[in-house]
């Protein structure tokens, strides 16, 4: 578990230049590692750094180790509740829009699938990652598409959606980690 103190310095290296202005806040942060234990793709920490930060550039004296640690901490207490059969629990913000929260978590999850979507297609049955993909997809605020907009402004579609999501984690997770 990620403490106070932790999730602070980790925004302070999320929003440092050259990168801060096009860097996920935390809850992007938490969704760009989710989406890299439940996938079947294994990414490493300058993998994750650069879909966190939105760059290529890696900085000069490499990943700062509290990025690492958070990253380790995080994707380790993950795979340990998926593994007990626990739901995952998406973070909550203390103050300010949860929905707001809930958006940047799902496009930093949605982004880490994009980033690696044949590899995710390729590792299961195409239609069930499709099928269980859309509420990320639909509450991520990424696609233009008419019907992800309906349900975004429908409070009581966006909240379905948004209580699908850890059952959707879990299937995604035992698609491509469970043996056969």
């Amino acid at each position: 578990m990620l403490s106070n103190s932790d999730i602070e310095a980790l925004e302070d290296i999320l929003f440092a230049e050259p990168w801060g202005d096009h860097a996920l806040d935390f809850f992007g942060f938490h969704g760009v590692v989710c989406a890299s234990v439940i996938g079947p793709v294994s990414l490493k920490a300058e993998d994750l750094f650069r879909l966190a930060t939105g760059t290529d550039q890696l900085p000069d004296n490499g990943i700062p180790d509290t990025f690492t640690h958070c990253v380790n901490e995080l994707a380790r207490d993950m795979a340990h509740a998926l593994d007990m059969g626990q739901p995952l629990e998406l973070p909550e913000p203390e103050d300010g829009d949860p929905m707001n929260a809930l958006e940047n978590w799902c496009a930093g999850f949605v982004d880490t699938f994009l980033e690696h979507e044949e590899a995710w297609l390729q590792a299961a049955d195409e239609d069930e990652v499709a099928d269980l993909m859309v509420p990320m997809l639909t509450l991520s605020g990424l696609f233009e598409d008419e019907d992800f907009q309906k349900v975004r402004n429908d409070e009581k579609l966006s909240a379905k959606m948004a209580e699908a999501i850890p059952d959707s984690l879990t299937d995604l997770y035992l698609l491509f980690h469970a043996p056969d």
